[in-house]
């Protein structure tokens, strides 16, 4: 799924001109997010002949922000240059597993002993050792 010059002439107005020195020009740009968008790789995983991917993420990042890859998809899909298919992927969260320190359960707290036995009160049991008795 990549555009050729002729194709990329129709929608080259909405983007945005080029300026000053730039190492890639828009139709590696959007050929490079196209090849991402089909084939699901990461973008560290783009081939070499797009150039830097670093760059090209910069770059479609810059245009997401600003609108323009929203005009560029509208505009491809009126002059039918590439069909684009969305797809939606759900992860029901009922499937993984929570650790039970994570599920909001009350902590278990340590009692610990006054400094000050007096303010704590009597004790609230007495151990009496019991040594039974001979028969």
């Amino acid at each position: 799924m990549e555009l050729t010059p002729a194709q990329f002439a129709r929608i080259e107005d909405c983007l945005p001109r080029q300026r000053g020195n730039v190492s890639l020009d828009n139709l590696q740009v959007l050929n490079a997010i196209l090849f991402v968008a089909e084939n699901g790789c990461k973008w560290r995983a783009l081939p070499k002949r797009f150039g830097n991917w670093h760059t090209i993420y910069t770059r479609m990042n810059r245009w997401a922000k600003a609108g323009v890859l929203d005009r560029v998809f509208e505009r491809m899909q009126a002059e039918q240059l590439v069909r684009v298919r969305l797809e939606a992927v759900s992860l029901d969260s009922t499937i993984v597993k929570v650790h039970p320190d994570g599920t909001g359960a009350r902590k278990k707290t340590a009692r610990r002993p006054s400094a000050a036995p007096a303010e704590a009160g009597p004790p609230k049991f007495i151990w009496l050792p019991r040594i039974p008795a001979a028969r």
